[in-house]
């Protein structure tokens, strides 16, 4: 018998969120994957078998999770809370709290540190091997020039992005100040920023139909490699229809990256040669979400409507998780033309 061809958008997954999907990663140590939603859940699923392998429920909806190691994570929340949560035991405990909703979370496998960005302007760093508490495991507290909306990590480099379009570059190894203070360069409200994997720069994206190709090396040079490309639009009628960059992940592997917009749309990118490699077909949604697995086979989709357009009806929130063919992610080597002979 043969085996029925997966669909298009991938194998949907089992019990998902009943609300919005803020995030959802991949483990660098297996499929499993981890979903926090704005119906207060944070999920565990193992996405190769199809299967829900742990919740928890928090006290307001969860902005943001990610893992430790296999077996644990963290999460934070709109209740100001930081919390770990260990999966094999369904055991969670708080680890800390922001004086206002906690936006984003990453951990630092190099400085063995967890680090969160909120709303009230500051950044914090904690460690998770304290017994839990705020007096055990804050390690410092960091202004901001405004409210943090996302974070990222490339070895002992954290780039933060704020609200009115601030970018400071840290190193994690001396967070007393910014190694950098930066402004975006696109125009309007920063979605997302993601450190690219070899370390050089990072990519950011705004609600504007827009992600900026950047790189930390300030000489001239390097400068002048950064450039702007316009994405998730089309044209209706002569106008213009921009859509907002929710989500941007780099694949682990080719260095290549997919961007989700609240068009329904993801689209995967060659970086170094500028060129679009593919367009996957439409979700029933705004996509909210996205995340490769740890060797590139899988990419997790979560078509999950972000309320850019006010309360309206809409479709179910969903996570789909395709398999990745390496034509759609390998950058095409460039052909020169053959020298007349």
């Amino acid at each position: 018998m043969t085996a029925v061809p997966p669909p298009a958008a991938g194998r949907e997954l089992s019990n998902p969120p009943s609300d919005g999907i803020s995030n959802l990663r991949f483990s660098n140590h297996s499929d499993h994957l981890l979903v926090s939603s704005w119906d207060k859940t944070v999920r565990l699923y193992d996405a190769s078998a199809n299967v829900l392998r742990g919740e928890f429920v928090h006290g307001g909806p969860v902005l943001d999770c990610c893992f430790h190691d296999d077996s644990s994570g963290f999460s934070v929340s709109v209740d100001n809370t930081v919390r770990r949560l260990v999966f094999n035991h369904n055991k969670e405990d708080i680890l800390g709290r922001h004086d206002a909703p906690v936006r984003c979370v990453e951990y630092s496998y190099a400085a063995g540190q967890l680090i969160t960005g909120s709303w009230d302007k500051t950044l914090k760093c904690w460690d998770p091997r304290g017994a839990s508490g705020q007096e055990h495991t804050l390690v410092g507290t960091y202004p901001q020039p405004e409210r943090v909306y996302s974070l990222s990590l490339v070895g002992n480099r954290l780039v933060v992005a704020t609200a009115g379009r601030h970018v400071n570059v840290y190193d994690l190894r001396n967070m007393s100040q910014p190694e950098q203070r930066r402004e975006s360069s696109l125009k309007y409200q920063t979605r997302c920023v993601r450190c690219y994997p070899n370390g050089t720069g990072y990519a950011l994206s705004s609600v504007e139909g827009r992600v900026a190709m950047e790189f930390f090396d300030p000489s001239e040079a390097s400068q002048a490699k950064k450039y702007a490309f316009k994405c998730h639009r089309k044209s209706e009628a002569g106008r213009d229809i921009v859509y907002p960059v929710n989500a941007i992940a780099f694949h682990p592997i080719y260095g290549t990256f997919a961007t989700g917009g609240c068009d329904g749309y993801v689209n995967v990118w060659d970086g170094n040669n500028k060129k679009r490699l593919y367009q996957y077909s439409k979700y029933p949604t705004s996509i909210a979400a996205l995340s490769f697995s740890r060797d590139g086979r899988l990419l997790a989709v979560a078509s999950s409507y972000t309320f850019e357009e006010g309360d309206k009806p809409h479709e179910p929130d969903a996570i789909y998780v395709r398999s990745v063919n390496e034509i759609e992610v390998k950058p095409k080597p460039k052909v020169y033309p053959n020298p007349s002979t």
